[in-house]
């Protein structure tokens, strides 16, 4: 994007300050601002939780909050809907198998 005076002013996300959280054990680069789903999206990572009968993988569905597929673990706290928890620097974000607790 441009200034009216031809300056170039990038994005609002290069602008801003990148952070890490990791995501079973690796680190994943974040912006200010984005989901715990935004961010696994950028780095390549589609799938986070797995089924209770069967363990087929799941990842975003919906997108707002209302299906539940995206559901993570987040700093020891299972069933946070990955969509919708805003990612924050040092987040510790897990696979959720099944029920996210020892069953």
């Amino acid at each position: 994007m441009k200034t009216p005076d031809g300056a170039d002013t990038g994005s609002a996300a290069r602008r801003t300050c990148a952070f890490e959280v990791t995501f079973d054990g690796r680190q994943v680069e974040a912006l200010p601002g984005r989901t715990v789903a935004a961010v696994l999206w950028a780095a390549g990572i589609t799938s986070w939780r797995t089924t209770r009968d069967g363990g087929r993988p799941r990842g975003v569905f919906c997108g707002v909050g209302v299906c539940f597929d995206c559901l993570v673990t987040v700093n020891g706290r299972p069933n946070q809907r990955a969509c919708l928890v805003p990612a924050r620097p040092g987040d510790d974000i897990r696979t959720q198998e099944g029920t996210g607790h020892e069953d």
